[in-house]
């Protein structure tokens, strides 16, 4: 919302009594390279007489996560616009537009606080021309203030928990995360929101290659989890009904088939290249057994891994 000086988490909020002066950082993604967006929480002054938000490229979403205060906006040479923003109100910035003028006080006891995020421009215009077919130069915007959206109030706050308790798959998390994020303010947050579909474009019958390029990525990286229409839908956006449908369209094959030909393509390869045990095979290719890897594989090939094996 303004410049920021950067603290500890761990800072007490007893240390912030005596007053700020301006937004302080406590948490932030960019020491941990999350890709896509930026997630940053701050601690807010209690007033805040004047003070310029710049114009960005980026979308920015900000979510009060702490308090309440009356607010202020204003175009450069325009009036001010007063409203009373809360906890578990949102704020939106498409970004690009002018630089505004934002003022504030405190409308409670409780220190305010506040949590950021920055989706990357090209993210966003991936997105639009990707998953709803447009061209993001030619969208409006809506810039709310002190609005509601119970579904980007639950991914912000998941993205909060997953900065305060970081994991190996943070990354692919945030990825996720911005692509959900991206979608979902496209389809309700622009001025044609009324024209966006509300599933993929049918007229296409298939999918891009940049969409085709992000699930087997995926798939190849995961062949050893559960891949579920649900898991693979949400890598590109879609509703697992029509990813479907448009998935057999573009390779012949529905999405349950075509992972399992990677897994017995997977299985082939170990089996050729190394002597692990078909008991460890069958988990790394995500079969529930080596039984299980024997059944399919000998169904597909005509012969079982070992037999297989031993002609290789």
């Amino acid at each position: 919302m303004a410049e920021h000086l950067a603290i500890s988490q761990n800072t007490s909020i007893k240390t912030l009594e005596g007053g700020l002066a301006s937004p302080v950082l406590y948490l932030s993604s960019e020491d941990i390279g999350w890709e896509g967006l930026v997630v940053q929480a701050f601690h807010e002054p209690e007033e805040y007489e004047w003070g310029i938000v710049p114009a960005v490229p980026y979308t920015s979403l900000v979510l009060v996560t702490q308090g309440a205060m009356r607010m202020g906006l204003r175009n450069i040479n325009g009036s001010w616009r007063e409203m009373d923003v809360r906890q578990g109100d949102l704020l939106l910035n498409p970004g690009g537009s002018e630089a505004n003028g934002v003022r504030w006080s405190s409308l409670s006891p409780e220190p305010l606080q506040t949590l950021q995020v920055h989706l990357n421009k090209d993210l966003v215009a991936r997105t639009a021309e990707e998953v709803a077919g447009y061209d993001l130069s030619r969208l409006t915007w809506i810039g709310y203030p002190g609005f509601q959206d119970p579904l980007l109030t639950q991914i912000l706050l998941a993205l909060r928990q997953e900065l305060e308790q970081p994991n190996p798959a943070g990354n692919l998390y945030a990825r996720t995360a911005a692509q959900m994020l991206a979608v979902h303010l496209l389809r309700h947050y622009t001025i044609e929101a009324k024209e966006l579909p509300r599933e993929p474009d049918e007229s296409s019958l298939a999918l891009t290659r940049y969409q085709m390029k992000q699930v087997m990525e995926f798939m190849q990286a995961h062949l050893d989890q559960n891949l579920s229409l649900d898991v693979l839908a949400q890598q590109i956006g879609f509703s697992p009904y029509h990813f479907a449908r448009l998935f057999r369209q573009t390779v012949g094959k529905s999405p349950h088939q075509f992972v399992l030909h990677q897994r017995i393509e997977h299985a082939q390869r170990l089996l050729k290249k190394t002597d692990v045990p078909l008991a460890h095979i069958a988990v790394e290719c995500g079969f529930a057994s080596q039984s299980h890897l024997t059944q399919v594989f000998k169904r597909y090939l005509g012969l079982t891994p070992r037999a297989y094996r031993q002609d290789r």
